[in-house]
């Protein structure tokens, strides 16, 4: 090896060293978007946090700009942030945390190193919550746990502590703890520094919260009753839970706990810090063959999300590309795995929520963000030098069926543009048949909600109104080109295309799909697994 290849190899893995790619995954409501802000705040990439009025009023939301998710106050795509803070590029990536958006957080999952977890202080680990976990189980992602609001009413924290060991198996290990009950919240002990730190408001929680680091002393004068609860709430989580141990964190055992209020920056400077110190660095990643490829080998990448019109006054198409080996510099030419056909990449961003710039160069962890990349899609590779595939990023099996048609018939070529954008985003599933025809195909869903972003999208981004008209399906099943051709004439079923070439067939209830299973054994039915088993 030459001396100029040993230098670059080493510059690559000394820069994905400096790399932390993690998402926030969460219940709906509990604070994740405005955490991501609170985050991006700290470390100086915002000057004003913009989620300060709640759902009412969240026009500054760096991370929700999509119309519907301003409207609504909840996020409904992922979005990337990428910021620096204490010489570490962050690549946050906020999720949907409601469980119509399930598969985009899905797909996030495959692209990142780690996770914040956030829990409500007054719900603790919720429905979503656990399911999400179980992904980060499923991909080996260790946990940090952000115990969020608490500076509202909210439950006991040692009771909470006891729902994440029983309920997800993670053995909880505080790093701070709260002083004063939820609502009533003076500031944190910090388990690993000693002290404790003293938060100060500002207004309305635009700007970073002053803190102060008193002497135990000085703090027991201030807060005597709370002080000393907190104190023998401590020596009994030292005595149950014992002190972080980077081994058991790593191997997914044990989930380092802090506690904090996002909205008036309370605790979230501690949080970053946690992330620098614990959170993992990028490492080679296993191909679809089980194989991994060195950090310093030449570039590959995977493309886990895309997303058409970001920015209303540029009508393009974004592939998001998470850098997996090797360095990446604009302007390069690689190879497109799914069609082994050259790719240049001469239009490379770096993200920040809504907003971009040009970047010249990344290194593993970091987010790509490549523009009018209409032929990439969810799950692809790009690299340079030898093939690679990685391991597919599964869909979910959708449970909600509807046909969708353009009710302007002159507009039906941007009605047609505007679906064929939403499969290839993840939006929601595209099936056709040849009984429905092109001009009628079938939008699949996990949830409703998605049906009322692919109306939406189509109608203010493509101009192309449409009416949706829902079907009594409720469950579909793979199967092949003898099981399509068998059930063609078996009622109440039917079968499409999705936009993979998969046949699905759609069923209107789990005891039609037994009766039919009973009676034809030997016709293919397989259920489409989400990615968790």
């Amino acid at each position: 090896m030459t001396a100029t290849m040993a230098a670059h190899d080493h510059g690559v893995r000394a820069e994905a060293a400096r790399r932390r790619t993690f998402a926030v995954i969460s219940h709906p409501d509990a604070g994740k978007s405005t955490l991501t802000e609170a985050l991006a705040l700290h470390a100086s990439a915002i000057t004003e946090a913009g989620a300060v009025h709640g759902k009412g009023d969240r026009r500054g939301v760096t991370s929700d700009w999509l119309a519907m998710e301003r409207e609504r106050g909840i996020s409904i795509t992922s979005a990337a942030l990428r910021f620096e803070y204490a010489g570490m590029v962050f690549n946050l990536l906020d999720t949907p945390g409601h469980a119509d958006f399930s598969e985009d957080t899905y797909r996030v999952l495959a692209a990142v190193d780690g996770v914040v977890m956030l829990l409500d202080a007054a719900k603790g680990l919720e429905p979503q919550t656990l399911k999400l976990f179980d992904v980060c189980r499923h991909r080996r992602l260790p946990v940090i746990t952000f115990v969020n609001k608490w500076d509202r009413p909210g439950r006991e924290p040692l009771e909470l502590l006891d729902e994440i060991e029983q309920r997800i198996g993670l053995r909880p290990t505080p790093l701070t703890w709260p002083v004063g009950v939820a609502g009533d919240f003076h500031g944190v002990l910090d388990r690993r520094r000693g002290g404790f730190v003293r938060y100060t408001r500002t207004p309305g929680g635009a700007t970073r919260a002053a803190e102060q680091l008193v002497s135990a002393e000085q703090a027991e004068a201030e807060h005597d009753t709370a002080f000393a609860v907190a104190r023998e709430e401590l020596d009994l989580v030292a005595a149950t839970c014992g002190d972080f141990d980077p081994d058991s964190y790593a191997a997914g055992a044990s989930t380092p706990v802090l506690f904090g209020a996002a909205l008036p920056n309370f605790g979230v400077r501690q949080l970053l810090d946690t992330v620098v110190e614990l959170a993992p660095a990028p490492a080679p990643r296993p191909d679809a063959a089980g194989a991994t490829r060195r950090l310093d080998a030449p570039f590959a990448g995977l493309v886990f999300k895309v997303q058409a019109n970001m920015d209303p006054a540029h009508r393009d198409r974004i592939a998001f590309v998470r850098v997996c080996s090797g360095r990446f510099e604009r302007g390069m030419v690689v190879t497109h795995s799914a069609t082994g056909r050259p790719f240049a990449t001469k239009y490379a961003q770096q993200i920040f929520g809504q907003d971009r710039a040009v970047l010249d160069t990344a290194f593993p962890g970091d987010i790509v963000g490549l523009v009018n990349a209409g032929s990439l899609r969810v799950g692809d590779a790009l690299y340079d030098g030898p093939a690679v595939r990685y391991p597919p990023i599964p869909s979910f099996a959708p449970e909600h069926f509807a046909t969708v048609t353009a009710r302007d018939s002159s507009r039906y070529k941007q009605f047609r543009r505007g679906v064929e954008q939403l499969d290839s985003e993840g939006v929601v599933q595209v099936l056709r048949s040849e009984q429905r025809g092109d001009h009628a195909p079938v939008l699949a869903a996990v949830g409703p909600m998605q049906f009322e972003v692919a109306t939406h999208r189509l109608e203010h981004e493509f101009r192309a109104p449409v009416r949706l008209d829902r079907l009594g399906f409720s469950l579909a099943r793979a199967t092949d080109v003898a099981g399509a051709e068998a059930l063609r004439t078996t009622s109440d079923v039917e079968v499409f295309t999705r936009g993979d070439g998969a046949l699905l067939a759609l069923f209107p209830t789990k005891w039609r799909l037994l009766s039919l299973q009973r009676h034809h054994p030997d016709i293919r039915l397989d259920p489409l697994v989400a990615g968790t088993e």
